[in-house]
Formats: structure tokens, C-alpha cells, sequence
């Protein structure tokens, strides 16, 4: 979808918390993504509330794996799950609350001549330690603007995509970031 499609009748931006009034047109599985549908580009989106802190809670999987654990990408930890075993899970979105979240920004391909950096974060949940890419646009702006570096995040809620195939697996990524307070350190 383009900014234009997804804005408000003021023109500004939907803002992470925001509840929204969107009109849509069909439902639209593809794949393991079982919760997309086609929205009405031509209607404006509704801002009708907003989320707030407490309220994430009642949304979130309290426990068990993100999908499947124990296939692993080179930087990653828990990232990675095969493309049958995607599609037998349950859509590709999960909120989960974490007591903390430790960012990393590095170049992980440096050593093979990619020179574009990234933000990685870590955490645990139910047991279980992750390491997955960091997709907020919001954080990997505030982050890529500082040195290569660790950095800790508090209590926060985590918006976990299970991303598109690519090259026979599907890849766990950290959408959304949304630390107790919206304090970013």
C-alpha cells in the first residue's frame, strides 16, 4: 500500500497504537499470512481511539514458541522456520510482552562486502531466547543514526511478523517495538 492509501483524511500518518476504522473489501489469505485482506484504497482510514499501555496486555500470547524454534540464520537465534512448517501454523502476527529487549547495531555482512548496517534485537520469551531483525521503521531510524553499538530497552510489547518466503524458509522479524512509557533510550 502506498502513504497515500493509508492516511487520514488530514493527511497525516497512522501513528503505532492507533485503533482504526478501515474499510475493507475481501479477505485475502496468501500463504501462512492468513489474516490479510484487500482494503478500499479509495476510503480514508478512521483514527476512532487509541491503544494504550494496559490495554496491549489483553492482545498478547502469553506463552509457548513463536511458531517453531531451533533453525537458525548466521546472526540470528529462533529467526528462521521452514516454509512447511509456516504454513502450518496459525497466521503470521503475534504480540508478546518482554522484560527487556537488547538492541544491536552492526554490519552483519561486512565480512562479505555488504556494507549496510542493521538493527538486531534480542530477548526472551517463555524460555526461550530470540534474536530476530528489527523492521520498525521508527527504531531503526532512531538507532542507524548512532554508532555501531548495544543498546537496552526496558519492559516492552513486540509485534513479531513472520515475514514472505525467501529461499525455502520464512524469517521472524520484530515489527513493532512499544517499550513501557514509549521511552527510547
Amino acid at each position: 500500500m502506498s502513504e497515500y492509501e493509508r492516511q487520514y483524511e488530514d493527511g497525516s500518518d497512522p501513528r503505532v497504537l492507533d485503533i482504526i476504522d478501515i474499510t475493507l473489501v475481501e479477505r485475502r489469505p496468501n500463504g501462512h499470512q492468513a489474516e490479510n485482506w484487500l482494503f478500499d484504497p479509495d476510503k480514508y482510514w478512521v483514527k476512532v481511539g487509541e491503544c494504550n499501555w494496559t490495554d496491549l496486555g489483553r492482545f498478547t500470547q502469553t506463552n509457548g514458541p513463536l511458531w517453531i524454534n531451533n533453525h537458525h540464520t548466521y546472526h540470528g537465534q529462533n529467526d528462521e522456520v521452514p516454509v512447511a512448517d509456516a504454513a502450518a501454523g496459525s497466521g503470521s502476527l503475534r504480540l508478546v510482552h518482554v522484560d527487556a529487549v537488547h538492541l544491536t547495531v552492526f554490519t552483519p555482512g561486512a565480512a562479505f562486502g555488504n556494507p549496510k548496517r542493521r538493527v538486531q534485537g534480542r530477548f526472551r520469551f517463555d524460555g526461550n531466547d530470540y534474536a530476530l531483525w528489527i523492521t520498525d521503521p521508527r527504531i531503526e531510524r532512531l538507532y542507524l543514526a548512532q554508532p555501531d553499538g548495544d543498546h537496552d530497552l526496558g519492559e516492552s510489547y513486540l509485534t513479531i511478523s513472520l515475514g514472505e518466503p525467501y529461499q525455502g524458509a520464512c524469517y521472524k522479524l520484530i515489527a513493532a517495538v512499544n517499550e513501557r512509557g514509549g521511552q527510547i533510550s
